[in-house]
């Protein structure tokens, strides 16, 4: 079971701190979290994904890096279900 980190605007940037030291994290950007550069993980073993519906709603489905999946709220019921959540939104 991995830790999952959902993480929004408000709170984000402290999520993203501890993302970095844990070396079997999954991430979800989701509300305005989806601003947030998922690159910023970069070195950390961390799986990124993001809310589909958010991402549309900002109109940044183009700037999603490959290696960023998109998820419905399907896939993230799927991941909370699956994971222990650790919530920055």
């Amino acid at each position: 079971m991995a830790n999952l980190y959902l993480i929004n605007k408000t709170y984000g940037e402290n999520g993203l701190k501890l993302v970095k030291l844990d070396d079997d994290a999954h991430v979800v950007l989701l509300q305005d979290g989806v601003y947030f550069d998922p690159h910023r993980l970069a070195g950390s073993k961390a799986k990124v994904y993001v809310v589909r519906s958010d991402v549309e709603k900002r109109g940044l489905v183009d700037r999603v890096p490959e290696d960023v999946e998109l998820i419905d709220y399907d896939r993230l019921v799927d991941l909370v279900v699956e994971n222990k959540v650790i919530n920055f939104a």
